[in-house]
């Protein structure tokens, strides 16, 4: 009926080979997934839609460097909140939540789950002021809150840095997990899967390259459309191949009782908190991540206060309202709603296959042996749609670091338009091209991408600060990214501190941010402060609480803000709750706790309510009165 099938049985490692093996490996897993040329014809489509609104978007692209990085500064909330949650929707990550959730239960999200309490003070604290500020990019900032070549030096370095090899790397772990998938669907070789992520690479910064965000902002709402749907439709098989919820829960169950765990225990694969007295999870990790990890850490697509691709949908927002509402929505989708059916079929692999040698495979497992076959080009695109959201995202994110923060500041700051636009389609093809060549080695530069990462570890305090705190100067950042990074590489490489165990992680992060907090303050105090000038002029353009500004703000008496942090504060603590009861109650639903689970979902609807009304009383911006 559906034609001839392409494709054939394969048997190969758990791990991460490639080829064909001999059946009857340890760690063999077998697949079949064949496709028809109604599934071809399903993934034509998928790549024929987003070309074309690459090249209905174009025109938008080409008409200056603001419309191409920023869409000109004119989408709607639900757009760019969208955008966000797109782009984290990576094709690696339902393997992630998949894997987490066959190690250690529905609580091993709390490994990401912390992020929440950084998600929400975006969204509060710094979504207007971000919005206000009116640069082009993050990096841009550092040239209206400072002043001189301390300030230059930090805006070309972290342009540089974050738009070349950090862009490449997360770029090359990208391409890499879909080198994954590509050898568990079709059991053909990395090179082979190489070959074909290169030709997909092409297609997409084809996409970016032609229409800038405009189009990646557009793809981004079809690809997340795709892959949602699609992952419920997966998860909603792979509990029907257990028999439903309720036998589910049974083999979970017997599950935690051949590990030794009572029922009720936090230690259950169905607890929603972690055992403080586990292994993975022992409570000095966990103080860890809900008191320090949110706010001190650093890494892309969690920066403190945002920033990054977080802070481009904020500046490309209509207005500050959108700018907010668009950061409330995508913390909502992403932490609340998103990962449920990936945990659902995370808890499935636990009973399809127990002593899976990676965890992580079941996800695709799950895909391979209980899809419908008319449903499997669909589940590709969807794959393809998680991937090619957080390319374009990439892509067009450095290259706005690139001509905006390096060439045109640094290199040829007159130029037209036209020029800068060509240059940024330019940009994007190199980068494209750089991260093609990182994932050929990708192996061997994990140690180096760790340790470039350390220079984040700490840094989270003046990262928060700058908006609220005049004192505060170029060097005081410096300082702090010298010291994170030379106090993470003395206690790793030198006092043989292990980072990837829970106490290890606790104690190289506490003793990282103590001292770096130190450095930066004392630096902060033992140097000038900024001028009185750039200093007056960064508080009348994004208004912060006076609390801080005190002195600055008596230099610019017309400017009367509204003062309103500790309303902030209580509407970040009811966003909280608004995301940490939705979550709860949402999965305590899908596991027919109904009496329990309506109740949390109530919760989430009195502080979604509280926040609205507080919005009402006194404006959705903070605005000069």
């Amino acid at each position: 009926m559906f034609g001839s099938a392409v494709g054939a049985i394969y048997c190969f490692d758990s791990g991460f080979g490639s080829g064909q093996r001999a059946a009857g490996s340890r760690n063999e897993v077998c697949v079949g997934f064949a496709l028809t040329w109604i599934d071809f014809a399903v993934i034509a489509a998928y790549f024929l839609l987003n070309i074309g609104i690459g090249l209905a978007y174009r025109s938008r692209a080409s008409k200056s460097i603001d419309d191409y990085f920023v869409s000109g500064r004119s989408v709607p909330w639900w757009l760019a909140g969208t955008s966000m949650v797109a782009t984290t929707f990576a094709a690696d990550t339902p393997l992630a939540v998949t894997g987490m959730v066959a190690r250690n239960g529905i609580a091993g999200n709390w490994l990401w789950w912390n992020f929440v309490f950084s998600g929400m003070m975006t969204v509060f604290l710094f979504a207007r002021l971000w919005r206000r500020s009116g640069v082009l990019t993050d990096v841009e900032f550092a040239e209206i809150r400072y002043s001189g070549k301390p300030a230059a030096i930090l805006r070309g370095f972290r342009a540089i840095y974050l738009g070349v090899p950090i862009n490449c790397m997360v770029l090359g772990w990208v391409n890499l997990a879909m080198v994954k998938i590509l050898v568990l669907l079709f059991g053909i070789g990395k090179e082979e899967a190489i070959l074909v992520i290169f030709g997909i690479i092409g297609v997409t910064a084809f996409i970016s390259t032609l229409s800038g965000l405009w189009g990646v902002l557009v793809t981004d709402l079809v690809q997340f459309v795709i892959k949602m749907g699609m992952t419920i439709v997966l998860a909603v098989y792979a509990v029907n191949a257990v028999g439903g919820i309720s036998p589910l829960k049974e083999k979970l169950l017997a599950v935690d009782a051949a590990r030794g765990i009572l029922a009720g225990s936090t230690d259950s694969v169905l607890s929603f908190i972690p055992d403080l007295h586990s292994t993975w999870m022992p409570f000095i990790a966990f103080f860890a991540y809900l008191a320090v990890n949110w706010w001190a850490s650093w890494y892309p697509g969690a920066e403190p206060g945002g920033g990054g691709y977080i802070a481009q949908r904020m500046l490309s927002a209509k207005d500050e309202k959108h700018s907010l509402l668009a950061t409330l929505w995508f913390n909502i989708a992403h932490y609340a709603i998103r990962p449920w059916p990936w945990i659902l079929i995370g808890l499935t692999t636990l009973i399809l296959y127990p002593g899976l040698e990676d965890p992580e495979t079941g996800y695709v497992k799950v895909m391979i042996e209980h899809l419908p076959p008319y449903l499997r080009g669909l589940m590709i695109a969807s794959f393809l749609a998680a991937y090619m959201s957080t390319v374009s995202t990439q892509l067009n994110w450095g290259a706005s670091y690139i001509v905006n923060d390096f060439y045109r500041r640094f290199l040829r700051p007159s130029e037209s338009d036209k020029h800068y636009v060509f240059i940024s389609q330019a940009s994007t093809v190199l980068l494209t091209i750089l991260a093609a060549a990182v994932t050929y080695v990708i192996d061997s530069i994990s140690g180096a991408y760790q340790l470039l990462m350390a220079i984040g570890a700490g840094t989270g305090g003046v990262l928060l600060l700058r908006w609220y705190w005049w004192r505060i100067n170029a060097w005081s950042e410096i300082s702090a990214m010298v010291a994170s990074l030379l106090v993470s590489v003395f206690l790793q490489h030198y006092l043989g501190w292990n980072s990837q165990t829970p106490d290890g992680f606790a104690y190289v992060l506490f003793w990282t941010v103590g001292i770096t907090t130190v450095v930066w303050v004392s630096t902060t105090y033992l140097t000038s402060p900024e001028p009185d000038s750039i200093l007056v002029s960064f508080y009348r353009r994004v208004r912060p609480e006076t609390l801080g500004w005190r002195r600055i703000a008596a230099l610019a008496s017309e400017v009367k803000p509204k003062n309103d942090l500790g309303a902030n504060l209580m509407d970040w603590a009811a966003g909280c709750a608004l995301i940490f009861f939705a979550l709860f109650g949402v999965g305590k639903v899908l596991l027919q706790e109904y009496a329990l689970g309506s109740l949390l979902i109530a919760g989430a609807v009195a502080a979604a309510a509280f926040i609205y009304w507080d919005f009402n009383r006194r404006g959705w911006s903070t605005a000069v009165e």
